[in-house]
């Protein structure tokens, strides 16, 4: 799920490490394009969570080092560094228990109970299985990871509100430090 294609699994392959030795994780990659300049989608967090432009700048600075000495992309492309954002898309196990209790949208690669979209309340996870409340159903209904195709928060208030505590909490922290 952070990448879609083969090209896109080589390509994380190759800047996976590269993220992380800046501190960072590649949370989704894509390569998106025809054969005009395409784009290189790259979504990535700090451990905390955390995505700010000067992180963005960093990383972006990091990966063109490499794509630059690699050249791993024919043709001309145009590299994209950003933050998951609030509805951010579930790309790792440790996304689901993160947002446990908010709502999702998932698709699978398959049919599951004669349908591919399913809607409801994340419910963590069990063993290597996508627990979810889905909407007017009793039971909590696993679906294995391995089957989802593209998984993604649901923009809510209650989401919307705890981006904001986070980055008030952000900012008081810079403030602190900024006053030592």
């Amino acid at each position: 799920m952070r990448g879609k294609t083969a090209e896109d699994a080589r390509l994380l392959e190759l800047l996976d490490p590269v993220a992380e030795a800046a501190g960072y994780a590649i949370v989704r990659l894509r390569l998106m394009g025809g054969s005009e300049t395409r784009r290189l989608q790259v979504m990535a967090e700090r451990p905390d969570g955390e995505m700010d432009i000067s992180d963005c700048a960093r990383l972006s600075r990091a990966l063109s080092d490499v794509l630059d000495a690699a050249d791993p992309i024919s043709g001309e492309y145009t590299l994209e560094v950003s933050s998951p954002g609030v509805d951010r898309p579930l790309t790792r196990l440790k996304d689901f228990e993160a947002y446990e209790g908010f709502e999702a949208r998932l698709e699978l690669d398959r049919l599951a109970e004669g349908r591919k979209r399913f809607k409801g309340a994340l419910a963590g996870v069990e063993g290597e299985a996508v627990a979810i409340d889905l909407e007017g159903e009793t039971e909590t209904t696993l679906i294995p990871f391995a089957w989802i195709a593209e998984a993604k928060l649901v923009l809510s208030d209650e989401l919307m509100k705890r981006g904001a505590e986070t980055r008030a909490r952000r900012l008081h922290q810079d403030q602190d430090t900024a006053s030592e």
